[in-house]
């Protein structure tokens, strides 16, 4: 089962991450686990980018769900442009898109498509174990 990107997202951040020895399986490509933590990387980032703490406390924003499209394998050594999109949102959910493309293997080199995902993320009061609406600050950036 593939899941659709939408196409009416909006680009929030862009980080690059490099590919890993240990991040290969027996397979000689990257673990499809490891998919999932570029796309947190990408979303720590991002977060910490716009002066949050990424150590929750009163207050945090949690992933609900998430999935991942793998399109192309890739193995070390390589570099990961990794693109952060927020697409639809709620009260208190949003839906946030990333995208994965193979780039400067060499210099010539077109970057390649090789992964997409996103994840639904929920704002939580921590004490009180319930969803809340998004605080205003963080609406800012994503409007």
């Amino acid at each position: 089962m593939r899941i659709d990107i939408p196409d009416n997202k909006k680009q929030i951040y862009e980080t690059l991450i490099s590919i890993r020895w240990g991040d290969m399986d027996s397979y000689r490509h990257i673990n499809n686990t490891v998919y999932f933590r570029y796309m947190e990387q990408a979303r720590i980032e991002w977060i910490t980018s716009m002066g949050f703490s990424s150590i929750a406390e009163k207050e945090a924003m949690i992933m609900v769900n998430g999935f991942c499209n793998f399109y192309k394998q890739v193995s070390f050594p390589g570099t990961l442009c990794v693109k952060t999109f927020v697409g639809a949102m709620g009260n208190s959910t949003i839906d946030l898109i990333n995208t994965m493309e193979l780039v400067g293997v060499e210099k010539h080199d077109v970057p390649v498509m090789c992964a997409a995902g996103g994840a639904t993320m929920l704002w939580v009061d921590l004490e009180k174990n319930k969803s809340m609406p998004w605080p205003e600050s963080i609406l800012k950036v994503l409007r």
